[in-house]
Formats: C-alpha cells, structure tokens, sequence
C-alpha cells in the first residue's frame, strides 16, 4: 500500500518557500555595531600627557605626522611605544629611513622634566629630524 504526498496532507501540494530570513542577519549586525561602538573609544592612540595652552593655530597635515612623546614621569614614547631615551636615535633613523619627510612633533606633559623633554629633543636631532614642532593645546573658551 503505497501512499502519495496528497494523501497525506490532505490533497493539497506542498509549496517551497523561498524567502530568506534575515532575523539572524539582523541580529548579527546589531550585535557588531554595538561592539564597534563600544571599543571605538578605546582605539585612540597616543600617551596620555597634559599639553601646556597656547594661542597658536592647529596645522593641516598631509602625511600621517611621527609623534614622540614624553610622558609625566619622563618616558619617551614613539607614536604609542614606550622607548628607551637611549635607543631613541637609532629607531628614529630607522623609521627616516622608510619615510619621505623628516619633521617630528612632540608631546611633552606639562609636569613632564625638562631634562627628559631636552634629551628627547636632541635624540631626534641626532637622528637626522629636520623639523622639530612642539605640540600644545589651545586654550580652553
């Protein structure tokens, strides 16, 4: 006894549905935005450092700028790395080296020692920096 499709639903033909769900799509997504915009805050780069205020005017960079920074307690930093004033300019020769320009700004914490500030400044010059720019903050309106 051999029993057809249409006997068992009753006669009637079954149909595919051929519709996607996109819940779980939705939900995915939902989930990814609320992860970038939790760690978007916690992807800026830089030491933490208190710039003295200045009246001057803010540059228009071109290129990606090479920030050496020199924190409270006097460590210097490249970009985000925390570097030993010692070693600062034969990195910094390295990185000239793989770069067009040679300009170098500097982020010194406005409690930071002036000896660490002046031995930054002079690795940098040791290692070939053209331009030194001092970086500052403006004053608060």
């Amino acid at each position: 006894m051999a029993l057809s499709m249409q006997s068992l639903h009753g006669g009637r033909r079954q149909r595919l549905l051929s519709e996607i769900n996109v819940t779980p799509f939705v939900d995915v997504m939902l989930v990814l935005l609320i992860i970038f915009m939790v760690t978007a805050p916690l992807l800026q780069q830089g030491v933490d450092v208190d710039l003295p205020d200045t009246t001057t005017q803010p540059l228009r960079m071109q290129v990606e700028p090479l920030v050496l920074s020199v924190s409270r307690n006097g460590e210097a930093h490249i970009a985000n790395l925390p570097v030993p004033v010692e070693e600062l300019p034969e990195r910094l020769a390295a990185i000239f080296e793989q770069r067009s320009d040679r300009d170098v700004y500097l982020r010194a914490d406005e409690q930071a020692p002036y000896g660490a500030v002046v031995r930054v400044m002079a690795a940098a010059r040791l290692a070939g920096a053209e331009t030194l720019g001092i970086v500052t903050e403006p004053p608060a309106r």
